[in-house]
């Protein structure tokens, strides 16, 4: 049984922003059926999420009990980074979850990515928050990780788009390394519908 990924991405919020570039990375990943992993591991794309938390963590939520994947790769548009940040934990009012990466062992493998402790106070880390408590909650063995994805430009794209790559390759080598896996049908790089 291959490891299933759900990889998520954002709208835009604001009137300037002509894309979210989480969803143009992602957008990229789908129509290049990312060639590197997809021998081994199904990627399912829950693509344009609303900007509002309680909306979008009940759409993930319900990709998730849907899909079942094995790892979840979060993604939000930062316009103010320069790089690829991989958020360690997400809050809510006095409580904080952290994810069970090991983000340590994953940076080392990037050339241009880092690793963050603040996902920012807005949906994104909302949309993390609920998702690593539902995972929690319910018992799961899913790994998680948030990625903001910073605009990308013709400088940071190619680093970018490498990294990203890595981060999904790291992902399903953790999942191998840690867990049995079930035998469920395999759902072949696939879209949900909004």
């Amino acid at each position: 049984m291959k490891p299933k990924l759900l990889l998520t991405s954002f709208q835009t919020w604001l009137p300037h922003q002509q894309s979210n570039s989480s969803d143009d990375l992602l957008k990229i990943v789908q129509q290049q059926k990312f060639n590197l992993s997809t021998k081994s591991s199904d990627l399912t794309f829950l693509r344009q999420l609303p900007v509002n938390t309680e909306q979008a963590s009940l759409k993930a939520i319900a990709a998730i009990k849907q899909v079942k994947p094995h790892g979840i790769i979060c993604c939000g548009m930062a316009e103010s980074r320069k790089q690829l940040t991989i958020e360690s934990r997400a809050n809510y009012a006095e409580n904080c979850l952290l994810t069970k990466v090991n983000l340590e062992e994953l940076i080392n493998q990037l050339s241009n990515t880092a690793i963050s402790n603040h996902a920012g106070r807005f949906v994104c880390e909302g949309l993390y928050y609920r998702i690593l408590e539902y995972i929690e909650y319910s018992q799961r063995e899913t790994y998680c990780i948030f990625v903001h994805v910073p605009l990308l430009t013709q400088d940071n794209f190619d680093l970018v788009k490498k990294d990203f790559y890595s981060t999904i390759n790291f992902m399903v080598k953790t999942i191998l390394k840690n867990k049995k896996l079930s035998n469920q049908e395999p759902i072949e790089n696939r879209d949900l519908i909004q």
